[in-house]
């Protein structure tokens, strides 16, 4: 085996475009930085609505009625490798998402919109507007393109085992974690090993997901993922805003290749 030195590896590790893989020498984590100055750093491009605001050493969500949105990290994809994303929640039903191996043709929309939606005064939709996100959700637009090409980790703390925090959504269930106070920070990191996506939280190993499995639960809600489309092992990654009143604040997003 043709040994590579640990200054050529820094060095790959640092190159524009690099794929995280596995490889020998000191694993370190190597910080995506979510901030520059006053605004949101460069590469972390807003697909659909609402937006990412820099709050203080974070970036808080702060979502739109027309629609969700992902702030994709388009500098690089990823292969195997680690993720580690620290956020806290404004409180229990806060929804918002870590997603990862997103395939290239979310590039595709990255200058472009998906059809609005509004809500009422309470902020409900009506059935014409519901039908109108279903139509958003066919047609793959914006960050639905996400939701059906990659996978979303969940942050939700309400959720039931498919659909709360650390959980494949609707693909691999989280095992039940201690409970946290609104407003504590986390620590969830995801592991991408071949088909394996493993999330621990906190410290706590909670979902493993194989996306090669057989025996996956099927799609239940309109909402909820197609399984049919194969997702890359080389992929984006981005973090979700989703409705109006789900606030999250995220303070890290680092990685670091398997041992």
């Amino acid at each position: 085996m043709r040994m590579v030195s640990s200054v050529a590896r820094l060095l790959l590790l640092a190159a524009p475009g690099a794929v995280l893989s596995a490889g020998g020498g000191e694993q370190s984590w190597r910080m995506l930085p979510l901030i520059e100055g006053s605004r949101v750093a460069d590469h972390w491009k807003q697909i659909g609505w609402g937006r990412f605001a820099v709050d203080g050493d974070s970036l808080r969500t702060d979502c739109d009625e027309k629609g969700m949105g992902l702030l994709l990290y388009d500098k690089e994809k990823f292969g195997n490798c680690q993720i580690r994303v620290v956020f806290k929640a404004k409180d229990a039903k806060s929804n918002a998402g870590v997603f990862v191996r997103v395939d290239d043709g979310i590039l595709s929309w990255l200058n472009k919109k998906p059809e609005p939606i509004q809500r009422d005064k309470k902020g409900k939709l009506s059935p014409e507007m519901l039908k109108k996100l279903k139509a958003s959700s066919e047609k793959e637009e914006g960050p639905w393109y996400a939701v059906h090409h990659g996978f979303e980790v969940q942050i939700c703390d309400t959720g039931d085992d498919f659909h709360r925090t650390g959980a494949v959504y609707s693909l691999a269930k989280a095992v039940p974690t201690p409970k946290k106070s609104p407003g504590e920070w986390r620590t969830m990191i995801i592991t991408l090993k071949g088909n394996l996506v493993l999330v621990d939280l906190d410290g706590k190993r909670v979902t493993t997901f194989d996306s090669a499995a057989r025996d996956l639960p099927p799609q239940k809600i309109w909402h909820e993922p197609r399984r049919e489309p194969k997702r890359p092992q080389v992929g984006y990654l981005g973090l979700q805003n989703h409705d109006p009143g789900d606030v999250v604040w995220f303070k890290e997003v680092s990685v670091r290749p398997l041992p």
